[in-house]
């Protein structure tokens, strides 16, 4: 039996989202089908708003609302601004957001160093990074990325373009992070440990 075409678009565009075979592609369609159609406006509305309504922070690149130039962490005053966690995604300032004990400001790289992937410095936020600390009174750069071989691939770039500005600790999240693992999947006593336990890269 040929399944309408309408239907196959929207089996094909669940598909393309991470972590969804055709199979759950299948499913996740078929019931919207089955349910009332208010879930299925309600999805498309909130579908619709994520682009419409969601911009990046001019200052750290993490989501925040349209409209707005900063998010609300580069926008608390209270926090300590001298203090940068660099991150891999937006996913991974929840995480450590959740976790309840950094008190500084973020820095969202949007990707790392990848060069199977074709992915280089300038394809990634590190730039802007750097930007931010001949500006800013910069007194610690925390690199969060991920313990893997792109993460410390790119800890590692960023400790070497911060090496001649010797007033900058540049320090790695410590191992209670699982090599291989990622900030985003992590539980709370984890990432606080890691936190407290990261050590410095740069002498």
């Amino acid at each position: 039996m040929r399944i309408p075409d309408h239907i196959q678009q929207t089996i094909d565009a669940f598909s393309r989202l991470p972590g969804i075979g055709p199979k759950t592609a299948s499913r996740l369609t078929f019931y919207l089908l089955r349910e009332n159609e208010m879930l299925s406006s309600d999805l498309s509305e909130a579908l619709s708003d994520l682009s419409k309504k969601t911009a990046y922070c001019k200052i750290c690149h993490n989501i925040t609302t349209k409209g707005l130039d900063e998010c609300p962490v580069c926008s608390d005053y209270q926090r300590n601004h001298n203090i940068i966690c660099v991150v891999e995604e937006p996913l991974d300032v929840i995480a450590l957001e959740r976790a309840g004990s950094f008190q500084g400001v973020y820095h969202v790289l949007h990707g790392v160093l990848s060069p199977i992937e074709g992915v280089g410095p300038d394809d990634i936020r590190i730039k802007e990074l750097i930007d931010r600390t001949e500006k800013e009174d910069i007194q610690e750069i925390i690199v969060a990325t991920n313990p893997n071989l792109e993460g410390d691939a790119t800890a590692n770039y960023i400790a070497q373009r911060l090496s001649n500005q010797d007033v900058i600790a540049v320090t790695r999240l410590a191992r209670g992070m699982p090599m291989g693992g990622e900030i985003e999947y992590a539980d709370q006593v984890t990432i606080l440990r890691a936190l407290e336990g990261r050590e410095r890269m740069n002498k």
